[in-house]
């Protein structure tokens, strides 16, 4: 992965932004990676792999629940009790 200072890709924003549409860019500031810049296109992508991975995730433990018995049912008397 590519790298520019801060005031790198400030000043050579134009630069900045065509080379973020190749691949990611790392921001430095102080000598330590603050940032990266992404295309949208891979934005986009990592946002639905995170979401797939969260449903997927979401999904197992609903399984997973109701395979040891915890009903909506069940869930709900839990919820209500107050002891």
């Amino acid at each position: 992965m590519q790298t520019m200072t801060a005031n790198e890709a400030k000043t050579h924003f134009g630069e900045f932004i065509d080379k973020v549409q190749r691949e990611p860019v790392g921001v430095m500031r102080y000598e330590r990676m603050v940032g990266v810049m992404v295309s949208v296109q891979d934005y986009e992508a990592m946002r639905a792999f995170y979401a797939n991975r969260l449903q997927h995730t979401l999904n197992k433990a609903a399984d997973t629940a109701e395979h040891a018995g915890l009903t909506p049912e069940v869930l709900d008397a839990l919820l209500a009790d107050e002891s």
